[in-house]
C-alpha cells in the first residue's frame, strides 16, 4: 500500500494536492482549512502562495514546526513581523504566528557529542548550521570536552577539503 493510501485511510477528509493546480485550488477555499506544507523556511514554493491568500486574515494561523533560520521569510514571521514581502507585494500580517518545537530531524547538542565520540583521532568539525551563539557553545564544549577544534566559516566562506 501507498503511503497516500494509508493517510487517506487514516484522514478521510485528506485532499492531497499533487500538482500545481490541485494546490491553487487550495487557495479557493472559502471554509476552514489545514493546509500542510513542507516548504521548510518559507524561501520558495507553493507555500508562499498560500501566505499570500492567508497571511493578511486574523482568523488563520501559521504553525512552524521547524527551524527557521535567520534571513527567511519563516525566521521574519516567527520573530514577529507585522509586514511581508511576497511577490514583491507588502502584506500586514494579521494570522496568529505559533510555532511549536521538538520536530527537528537534527541531533542535539548532547546527540552530537555522542556521535562525534565515535570517531577513531581528531576529525576535521565545520560547524555550518545553526545560529552563532548555537555554534560557539557547540564548538566549546567539543573542544573542552573531546579536544576537537571546530571551524565556525563565515558565510559565504569557501574551504578546501
Amino acid at each position: 500500500r501507498s503511503h497516500h493510501n494509508s493517510l487517506v485511510d487514516f484522514l478521510p477528509n485528506l485532499n492531497c494536492a499533487v500538482t500545481t493546480d490541485e494546490s491553487m485550488a487550495i487557495n479557493r477555499i472559502k471554509s476552514g482549512a489545514i493546509i500542510i506544507a513542507g516548504s521548510g523556511m518559507c524561501t520558495g514554493g507553493r507555500i508562499r502562495h498560500h501566505f499570500k491568500q492567508r497571511i493578511w486574515n486574523a482568523r488563520n494561523t501559521l504553525l512552524f514546526i521547524g527551524f527557521q533560520a535567520r534571513n527567511t521569510l519563516g525566521r521574519l514571521l516567527v520573530d514577529g513581523a507585522k509586514h511581508v514581502k511576497l511577490f514583491q507585494e507588502d502584506y500586514v500580517v494579521k494570522a496568529r504566528i505559533e510555532t511549536l518545537g521538538g520536530f527537528s530531524a537534527h541531533a542535539d547538542q548532547s546527540g552530537l557529542m555522542r556521535w562525534i565520540g565515535h570517531f577513531e583521532g581528531r576529525p576535521r568539525v565545520v560547524l555550518v548550521h545553526g545560529e552563532p551563539r548555537a555554534l560557539d557553545a557547540l564548538s566549546q564544549k567539543l573542544w573542552k570536552e573531546k579536544q576537537v577544534e571546530c571551524e565556525i566559516p563565515a558565510e559565504g566562506q569557501s574551504l578546501v577539503f
